[in-house]
């Protein structure tokens, strides 16, 4: 229900066609918009909303497509690939930028290379939640279980290496205890396997599961932030939790091929500036759990990659993936 609501609208300001398509030729055609991931995650609630507006804008399809697979990196690797001509582009995340740089065997592109960066569009916690009417109910509960034996919990995320994944492995070396991984293809499958008593918990990004969390299907016990999260008030931070060592965050971000031209990257990042100030953007924005990560510009989002990159390798050895 959450997810419809949030797509019933496009931007107000940008909905009839524009000087934006009187520009310059592109596009001319429909543009194909990457999503790494399985249908309901957080990307692909923020793309499809402003994919709306963007068809007005530009006076052209803008349509998502959905390319899961190996927690992200199917699908990037797809764009790094494509003619950089702004028919193809990307929204992402964190995790096939700033982690699967780190797995064994790496993905076929290079973050710092491979792609020309257009936008931010900011960030979101992970949540940990368990079936909404089981018996772990706080995160001492959800140590004690994984305490009883070498892997006695098992947790769900959209994909090895994705953000969920070492989110979790993040806390369970903090914790001092072993869960076991259980990767799928993306937010909804994850959500499915608590309801259906096949794993016992899950780490993905906040906005994914606010509509389980709200409707009490599955139970919030902990958001990866300082502080609590506006679309879920009732689930604690993780550092109120007791764990201030498990702060991790999950960016989102749009991008082209390495190569994609100024002109193009120009006029969708004034169109993002625009769409997502307004209002109702903002308000859409924080019921799904995100925050400002400000505007940096292109140059600035790849440096921002890179030092993420960096933060996360460690993680990512420790966890096996």
């Amino acid at each position: 229900m959450l997810r419809r609501r949030l797509l019933l609208a496009a931007p107000a300001v940008l909905a009839a066609p524009s000087a934006l398509h009187a520009q310059g030729a592109w596009p001319n055609r429909p543009v194909r918009i990457i999503n790494p991931y399985a249908p309901g995650g957080t990307s692909d609630i923020v793309m499809r909303y402003l994919a709306a507006g963007m068809e007005r804008a530009f006076g052209q399809p803008f349509i998502v497509e959905n390319r899961p697979g190996a927690g992200g990196a199917v699908g990037t690797a797809q764009v790094a690939a494509a003619a950089p001509d702004g028919y193809t582009l990307l929204v992402t995340n964190t995790g096939p930028l700033a982690v699967s740089v780190s797995m064994t065997p790496p993905p076929a592109y290079n973050p710092e290379r491979s792609f020309a960066y257009i936008t931010m569009f900011g960030g979101a916690p992970i949540l940990c939640a368990v079936k909404g009417d089981g018996p772990i109910r706080t995160m001492a509960d959800y140590k004690a279980a994984a305490a009883v034996r070498r892997e006695a919990v098992s947790f769900g995320s959209s994909g090895v290496g994705s953000v969920g994944h070492l989110a979790g492995m993040l806390w369970a070396q903090e914790a001092g205890v072993e869960l076991l991984h259980v990767p799928f293809r993306g937010a909804a499958d994850a959500e499915q396997a608590i309801i259906g008593g096949n794993t016992t918990s899950l780490w993905n990004t906040v906005g994914a599961h606010t509509g389980g969390v709200q409707g009490n299907s599955i139970r919030g016990l902990a958001v990866t932030s300082e502080q609590r999260v506006s679309s879920v008030p009732n689930v604690p931070s993780i550092v109120e939790a007791g764990f201030p060592g498990s702060i991790a965050s999950n960016w989102f971000l749009l991008a082209g091929p390495a190569g994609l031209s100024a002109e193009i990257v120009g006029r969708l990042r004034t169109y993002m500036a625009t769409a997502m100030a307004e209002a109702a953007a903002r308000e859409r924005w924080a019921a799904i759990g995100m925050v400002s990560l400000g505007d940096p510009t292109p140059a600035e989002i790849s440096t921002f990659v890179a030092r993420e990159a960096a933060r996360w390798a460690p993680v990512v050895r420790a966890s096996g993936a």
